[in-house]
C-alpha cells in the first residue's frame, strides 16, 4: 500500500508538472500576440531557452538554496518512493521558470538575447529561491515569527506572491532599467500606439494558460491525499471574475479581457485553498479591474514601456492575491481560516523588497557589463532579424 502511495503521488504531482510545463506554450503564445510582428520569433525562442536555462540553474542551485535537497547521488538513491522528489522538482521548477518567462514579456522587442539568459541563470538560482524557502520552507525562522506575532504563517499555497508578485516586482526592475522601446513615447507628451500583431494568438495564450493554471493551483497540493476541489471552484470563479471584470472596465478590448481571466487566477493563487468561492469571485473581479486601470495609467501616464503589462499582471494582481488571501480566507468571510492579514502583509512586502533588490542587482550589473539593450538599428529591425536571422513569416525573405 506504501509504494501505490507513493507511485499515486508520483503520478499526480507528474501530472502537474507537465500542466504547467505545458502553460510555457502560453506564455509564449500571449508575447507572440502582442509583440509586433518583427519582434515575433524571439517570444517563441526566448521562452524555450530561459526554461532551459532556469532547469540548469534550479536543478544545480536554486532547488538546494530553497529545499537543501541536492540530486548528486546515483540513480539508485534518486529512485527512492518512486523517484517522487524528481518529479516534485519537475513541478516546482515549472513555477521557477515562470519567472523569466513572465520577465519576457516586459522587456520584449529590445533585450538583448544572451544577457537575458544570464539573468534567467542568476534569478532562478539564487533570487527567487531565497525567497521561496523563506515562503515554502520556513528559511530563517522568519514564519515561526510571523506565527508568534500574529497567530498565523504567511500563507501563499500556489504562489499568488511566491511566484507572480516577484516576477513582476523584478520586471519592474528589468524595465525601468531597459527603457521605452524608441518611438514610444515622443517629446510632445503623446504615446505611440503598439497594437497587438494577432489577437488570435494573444487568445491561444490565455487559453492555454487558463488550462494549465488548474494544474499550477489544484496540484500545488503535492501529494494526492490533499487534493481540494475547492481549490478547482476557487480557480474557475476568480477566472470568470477577472475576465468580466476586465471586459467591464476595459471596454469589450480583447486584450484586457483576455489578460483579465489571467489576473484573476493571479490574484487567486495564495488564498485558493481556503476561500469560499463568492470571495474568489471577488477576489479576481478586483484583480481584473486592477489590471486594466493599472495598465493603462503606467502605459500612458507614467511612460513605462511594460509591453505586456506583466508588472500590472503579475506584480501587482500577486500582491493583491497575498492581501486577498489574509481577508477572504477569514472565517468571517467564509474562509477556512488559519490566515491573519498581518502575516500577509509582511510576507508579501518581503517578496516585493526581495524582487526588486534581486531584480536592480541583476539587471544593474548586466547593464554595466554586458549591456541589455539592442542597438536601434536592431530594434528598428526587429528582434527576430537582428537576433535570430528570420522572420516569423517567408514572405518578408522571399522575393520572386
Amino acid at each position: 500500500m506504501n509504494n501505490l502511495n507513493t507511485s499515486n503521488d508520483a503520478l499526480f504531482i507528474l501530472l502537474g508538472a507537465i500542466m504547467v510545463l505545458a502553460m510555457h506554450a502560453g506564455f509564449a503564445f500571449l508575447e507572440v500576440g502582442t509583440v509586433r510582428r518583427k519582434n515575433q520569433v524571439n517570444a517563441l525562442v526566448k521562452i524555450l531557452a530561459d526554461f532551459s536555462i532556469s532547469t540548469i540553474a534550479y536543478f544545480f542551485i536554486g532547488y538546494g538554496i530553497a529545499y537543501g535537497v541536492h540530486f548528486i547521488h546515483g540513480a539508485d538513491t534518486l529512485v527512492v518512493k518512486n523517484g517522487y522528489e524528481l518529479v516534485k522538482f519537475f513541478f516546482l521548477l515549472t513555477f521557477a521558470a515562470a519567472i523569466p518567462a513572465i520577465i519576457s514579456g516586459g522587456i520584449a522587442e529590445r533585450a538583448k538575447f544572451g544577457p537575458q539568459l544570464a539573468a534567467t541563470f542568476l534569478l532562478v538560482g539564487f533570487v527567487y529561491p531565497f525567497f521561496e524557502g523563506i515562503a515554502w520552507n520556513n528559511h530563517f525562522g522568519i514564519q515561526d515569527w510571523l506565527k508568534s506575532q500574529f497567530g498565523a504563517n504567511f500563507h501563499d499555497f500556489a504562489g499568488s506572491v511566491v511566484v507572480h508578485a516577484m516576477g513582476g516586482w523584478i520586471a519592474l526592475a528589468a524595465v525601468l532599467l531597459l527603457g521605452a522601446r524608441h518611438g514610444r513615447y515622443r517629446k510632445n507628451g503623446e504615446v505611440a500606439a503598439h497594437p497587438p500583431s494577432s489577437i488570435p494568438f494573444l487568445a491561444l495564450g490565455s487559453w492555454i494558460l487558463i488550462v494549465g493554471w488548474f494544474g499550477f493551483n489544484v496540484m500545488s497540493a503535492q501529494t494526492l491525499d490533499k487534493i481540494s476541489g475547492l481549490v478547482a471552484v476557487n480557480s474557475l470563479m476568480a477566472m470568470v471574475g477577472g475576465t468580466l471584470a476586465a471586459l467591464l472596465v476595459g471596454r469589450n478590448d480583447p486584450g484586457f479581457t483576455h489578460n483579465g481571466a489571467l489576473a484573476g487566477l493571479v490574484a487567486v493563487c495564495a488564498g485558493s485553498d481556503l476561500m469560499h468561492p463568492l470571495g474568489a469571485l471577488i477576489t479576481g473581479a478586483v484583480g481584473g479591474g486592477l489590471f486594466v486601470w493599472m495598465f493603462t495609467i503606467t502605459q500612458n501616464k507614467w511612460m513605462i514601456d511594460d509591453v505586456l503589462g506583466v508588472w500590472p499582471l503579475h506584480g501587482l494582481c500577486g500582491t493583491w492575491g497575498g492581501l486577498a488571501a489574509g481577508i477572504f480566507g477569514l472565517p468571517a468571510l467564509g474562509g477556512l481560516g488559519g490566515v491573519a492579514f498581518m502575516s500577509q502583509l509582511l510576507g508579501t512586502l518581503g517578496a516585493i523588497a526581495i524582487a526588486l533588490i534581486g531584480g536592480f542587482t541583476v539587471y544593474g550589473i548586466l547593464k554595466a557589463t554586458l549591456g541589455i539593450r539592442l542597438g536601434q538599428e536592431e530594434e528598428f529591425n526587429g528582434a527576430d532579424l537582428s537576433i535570430h536571422k528570420i522572420s516569423a513569416t517567408a514572405e518578408h525573405e522571399t522575393h520572386w
